[in-house]
């Protein structure tokens, strides 16, 4: 109990001292923002040296703890890793901010109606071995004036206590912008994790990213709070070869679809016109061999979007099986998987548009890989994770874009006169 006790404590203190510095973000200017962006960029090849060497410490105890090796991928990190998240958040520092107000016309009465975008606050993150996440998150949240509170588990706790200590504080400070707005939750306690979702008063978003039952039943525990997520438990894309595909893209798109095995919208399900069956299944095959992927061929012993990614030791594995047209393949994409991202390759637009009109997912791809379901390479900007809702709200990769809330400002078309705007019934000002 006092363990629990204590692990509530330094939530609840994180998400204090994140909402006490999230007033220097609300009203911090453009340049300062984005100031502060570049001092990330800057610092992390400054202090490569010192984020590797905490990474190499996860790695190793990673793997003596038996990871699989698509977790050891999401895990790791590398020089060349490094400097592309340094490019993408540079990148991010040049991205336009969003107009602060929009103007929606004219309401009765000489009253002007616009919409504000207005920081959500405070925002929690949650993801599992993925220290790139760390400046992902943190980035997004800047750039979008909210604060955070950022927890992550055993696996990549020493890599993330690197970025914040090195990364993410200084550039913060270096700006003159409160560091305190951005918190990591220094445990490796997994009670943590439902602390998190649990203060709606405090930290009323949580971004959770990391895949399988933890997720939903983080989500579950959230909603039961009252705090609202963004979140995907399950990933894996899907691919359809029609029977109009061409073997050479085909091919090719597969190969696209598998340069990491670690990830969540990596090709996971295969799915193959069943009237070009004998034709089309020895080019996926030869597709496959060249990345060293098995195919898991019918009948199957596992469902059809069993996510490989997630299936230690079976992580170069691809399900493979038939289905009769565009139509039912998406079909099959909607019943049987996360609903993603799901692709079709197929020279017949007629086929296409029966695939894209079909499936219900967050990406639909023809002829290109469910790898550009990203934040970075949809949108030219990191993301803070996927959200796979099927009700109103940012869906798909999730960016600073997304972190805000509407507010409707109604106020007199002509300042001046304040006096004309008064309702029936009302006098000037009353609401």
């Amino acid at each position: 109990m006092a363990d629990g006790q204590n692990t509530r404590s330094a939530v609840i203190a994180c998400g204090q001292a994140a909402a006490a510095g999230a007033s220097s973000l609300g009203t911090a200017p453009a340049e300062v923002i984005d100031k502060a962006l570049r001092g990330m960029a800057g610092l992390l090849s400054d202090q490569a040296p010192r984020i590797l060497a905490a990474n190499t410490a996860d790695m190793e105890a990673g793997e003596a703890a038996g990871l699989g090796r698509g977790l050891l991928d999401r895990l790791q990190l590398d020089e060349a890793r490094i400097a592309e998240m340094a490019r993408q958040i540079g990148l991010l520092a040049d991205a336009p901010f969003p107009a602060e107000e929009t103007d929606l016309g004219q309401l009765p009465n000489g009253l002007a109606l616009t919409e504000r975008r207005v920081p959500v606050g405070v925002v929690g993150a949650n993801f599992e071995a993925r220290p790139n996440v760390t400046l992902d998150v943190a980035s997004q949240l800047l750039k979008s004036r909210n604060a955070g509170v950022l927890r992550t588990g055993a696996a990549a706790l020493r890599s993330a206590t690197a970025l914040f200590d090195h990364v993410i504080g200084p550039a913060v400070a270096a700006a003159g912008l409160d560091p305190g707005a951005f918190q990591l939750v220094r445990t490796a306690d997994r009670q943590a994790a439902t602390e998190l979702v649990s203060q709606p008063g405090l930290i009323p978003l949580v971004i959770l990213r990391g895949s399988g039952e933890t997720t939903r039943l983080l989500a579950a525990e959230a909603a039961r709070h009252g705090v609202r997520t963004l979140a995907h438990a399950d990933g894996g894309g899907v691919l359809y070869l029609d029977r109009a595909a061409d073997p050479a893209l085909a091919e090719q798109i597969i190969s696209a679809s598998l340069d990491r095995l670690g990830v969540c919208n990596r090709l996971n399900l295969l799915l193959i016109c069943a009237g070009a069956w004998d034709e089309l299944l020895p080019v996926a095959q030869a597709a496959l061999q060249a990345r060293g992927v098995t195919p898991s061929l019918p009948p199957h012993d596992h469902p059809l979007g069993q996510e490989w990614a997630l299936s230690p030791g079976q992580e170069a594995t691809v399900t493979v099986a038939p289905a009769d047209g565009p139509a039912q393949a998406a079909g099959i994409a909607n019943d049987c998987t996360s609903g993603l991202a799901a692709a079709i390759v197929t020279a017949d637009p007629d086929a296409a548009g029966q695939f894209l009109g079909a499936y219900h997912g967050t990406g639909a791809f023809w002829n290109a890989s469910t790898r550009l379901l990203d934040g970075f390479k949809l949108r030219g900007v990191p993301e803070t994770g996927i959200n796979v809702d099927h009700v109103p709200g940012p869906r798909g990769p999730v960016t600073f874009h997304d972190l805000c809330l509407r507010q409707y400002v109604v106020r007199p078309a002509d300042p001046a006169d304040p006096a004309d705007t008064a309702q029936p019934g009302q006098p000037a000002g009353a609401t």
